[in-house]
């Protein structure tokens, strides 16, 4: 070999391990962006159990601040499905996280969630809290860490689906929600 290729070929070696090693290098898992919604609380699948009878594609818009009057967790998620005849999602449900110095209680008429879950539900929402020591894990003062499902589109008045099947999807949609934010923060 001439030698007055030998820097050349040192550099094309030396940028050719590089690239090698980062391709192989492990990375740190993360599930793929379409299987979750909503901070890592939904598999895209239990987020389409509601639907508001115009199909369209699930996408959800999250967000997080800090809560109110000293509470330090708000997370909230709007799950939306596509429109066919413009590019505006519309909204089909909102899931918000949050901290409270109190336990509200079932709402009239409410469902219990069954075993293993602290919570109710009703058509047009639904809420669970999270296992003691969540909050504390989440970075809170607070006792409790509730997951509240709002579902406007399943009010009994509007008549889209039966009471029953809108309750088993709140139900199923907060269960899953709380379940995986306990994993997700290590107290469940």
């Amino acid at each position: 070999m001439d030698k007055k290729w030998l820097p050349l070929t040192v550099v094309l070696g030396v940028a050719g391990l590089a690239v090698l090693t980062a391709s192989l290098w492990p990375e740190e898992e993360k599930p793929p962006l379409p299987r979750t919604l909503c901070h890592g609380a939904l598999s895209r699948q239990t987020a389409e159990l509601i639907d508001d009878g115009k199909g369209g594609e699930v996408s959800a818009e999250e967000w997080e601040s800090k809560g109110q009057g000293g509470l330090t967790v708000f997370k909230g998620c709007g799950v939306k499905r596509a429109n066919p005849d413009s590019d505006d999602p519309r909204g089909i449900f909102n899931l918000i996280v949050e901290d409270s110095r109190n336990d509200p209680g079932p709402r009239k008429n409410a469902v219990p969630l069954g075993p293993g879950a602290t919570g109710w539900a009703i058509p047009e929402e639904a809420s669970a809290t999270l296992p003691a020591g969540c909050a504390a894990r989440m970075g809170s003062t607070a006792p409790y860490i509730r997951v509240t499902l709002l579902v406007p589109s399943q009010n009994p008045e509007k008549k889209l689906v039966d009471r029953d099947t809108a309750i088993r999807n709140n139900t199923a949609i907060v269960r899953e929600a709380a379940t995986n934010l306990a994993r997700l923060a290590g107290c469940g």
